[in-house]
């Protein structure tokens, strides 16, 4: 492990606003503030809002900023990532951000029912291969409404033509309540500060002239999800340096 690496993980160490998960899964307990986050952490009653694999933070970060009123949860397997965002909330005196370094697949350990007002999935590994890893998929989908409020909001950006495919495949399937479906946001009539705020990703893809999709939706407590039949093309307009990996696996 690099030096930089190294110095980044033990300064997250001393942020009081990361909060670094056990990686033993087998019997694992329910974190402390599961269920407590606003009386505890924030010490307020305001919204909840999460950005699964948040990567540098820039949404959880932004949202932040934009909504003094809401508190927002960045959550990534990455500690390296996750230092920028935490980081520069740090320096800004943010009171409102926070994050959180572990697996997605344990979000149901950090977080009570209906605690979670809305979810941001932003530009994920699409993963072709693995249906059950998709952050889209009905078993993830099953974990977010465990947490989120009845009706609560589900966004997706992504710049891949696959992910949004499957996802737009999986809403329609359940018929799930879908507010925003878009397959080129910045080309739409959609007029909103919060979709305005742009990833490191984001902001490369958008330069290369590639459309950023976009689908905001819920996922009620009484359907049974169900997986769509569907055989998805994969992306082959981007190149990537790692090695000869298809564009989607490659890991961001």
């Amino acid at each position: 492990m690099g030096k930089n690496k190294l110095f980044k993980f033990a300064k997250l160490e001393t942020y009081h606003h990361v909060f670094q998960a056990s990686f033993d899964e087998p019997n694992r307990e329910d974190f402390h503030l599961k269920g407590q986050w606003k009386k505890e952490f924030f010490k307020n009653d305001n919204p909840l809002v999460l950005e699964l694999g948040c990567g540098k933070g820039e949404y959880t970060v932004g949202l932040g900023e934009l909504y003094p009123d809401k508190n927002f949860i960045g959550i990534d397997i990455k500690g390296a990532r996750i230092y920028t965002g935490a980081t520069q909330a740090l320096n800004k005196e943010m009171t409102n951000v926070a994050f959180i370094r572990a697996k997605i697949e344990l979000i149901t350990s950090f977080f009570a029912q209906n605690e979670i007002d809305e979810i941001w999935i932003t530009f994920p590994d699409p993963q072709m291969k693995k249906t059950r890893k998709r952050l889209t998929s009905t078993r993830f989908l099953d974990f977010y409404r465990e947490i989120l409020k009845p009706n609560g909001l589900i966004h997706l950006k992504t710049d891949s033509n696959f992910l949004y495919t499957y996802t737009d495949a999986v809403v329609k399937e359940n018929k799930l309540p879908e507010e925003i479906n878009t397959t080129d946001l910045y080309k739409s009539d959609i007029v909103d500060k919060v979709l305005s705020i742009q990833t490191f990703y984001e902001s490369q893809f958008y330069e290369q002239g590639i459309p950023i999709k976009y689908l905001r939706f819920s996922v009620p407590e009484e359907i049974k999800l169900i997986e769509p039949e569907i055989e998805i093309e994969f992306d082959s307009y981007r190149s990537y340096n790692r090695g000869s990996k298809m564009p989607e696996e490659t890991k961001r």
